[in-house]
């Protein structure tokens, strides 16, 4: 495997990041950080506390999903979608590097952008309120699975859109509605039992149950099924990744 070529893909796509700061990094925390206030002391003035935790802290794993998903998705897709744009992407392909170097490259990038901004904004909510990661390792071990499947999928949604329209297309209409109905600020024990079932439908409710469960120890599904289900969308995302470069679909035309 050429190490090189990997990390001068992973320092340029860093690099990127490094030059917009204000964009990259704190533009997202500071949106997460309005959310925790607004809801955490809107709602969390209203509700004392859900399955024996503080509202405040109950939605801080929710938030931090949140953010981890979007910022995963949104990385990985511009930094596939940019070089195609411009034309250096197919300067990239005929160069002595393998596609999965590519993945690796771009993918990991994205994927440490995304774990950066997840733990600085789990540091600054513990200004705001008493956190308890009662599974440490399992938290780290569920952020970093959901970063770099996030970010596959983003890197797809890069290679597939044609223009930057289609870009901000699933992000907006299906990412952040999924994230917003999947228990980020609320247990689904809450809801009625039709929607319940519904809910149990939503791929992201399994993302943030398992993290929520690292933190508290309670969740709304088993952690087996979340580990289950990251998995398995970390599996679906290769395989799409891999049929795209092996077709050459959006990529060779």
């Amino acid at each position: 495997m050429n190490l090189r070529a990997i990390l001068a893909i992973y320092k340029f796509e860093m690099a990127r990041t490094l030059r917009t700061p204000l964009q990259s990094v704190i533009s997202p925390v500071i949106s997460t950080v309005l959310y925790f206030v607004v809801f955490g002391s809107a709602i969390g003035s209203r509700i004392e506390s859900v399955e024996g935790v503080g509202y405040g802290a109950f939605i801080v794993p929710g938030l931090i999903m949140l953010s981890v998903l979007m910022q995963s998705v949104s990385n990985a897709s511009f930094g596939i979608y940019f070089p195609k744009f411009v034309g250096t992407f197919y300067e990239l392909l005929s160069a002595p590097v393998s596609y999965l170097e590519v993945v690796i490259g771009y993918v990991g990038a994205a994927a440490t952008k995304s774990l950066a901004i997840g733990l600085i904004i789990l540091v600054t909510a513990s200004f705001f309120v008493e956190l308890r990661i009662a599974h440490p390792v399992w938290m780290l071990g569920f952020l970093i699975l959901t970063c770099v499947s996030f970010a596959l999928l983003g890197f797809i949604i890069g290679i597939v859109s044609r223009n930057f329209e289609q870009l901000q297309l699933v992000p907006m209409l299906v990412i952040t509605p999924l994230v917003f109905l999947g228990g980020s600020f609320y247990s689904i024990s809450m809801l009625p039992p039709s929607w319940q079932t519904v809910s149990l439908f939503n791929p992201v409710l399994y993302l943030i149950s398992g993290f929520r469960w690292s933190f508290y120890e309670v969740s709304d599904v088993a952690v087996g099924v979340s580990l289950a289900a990251i998995a398995g969308f970390l599996a679906a995302c290769l395989a799409i990744t891999w049929w795209l470069f092996r077709t050459g679909y959006r990529i060779k035309s």
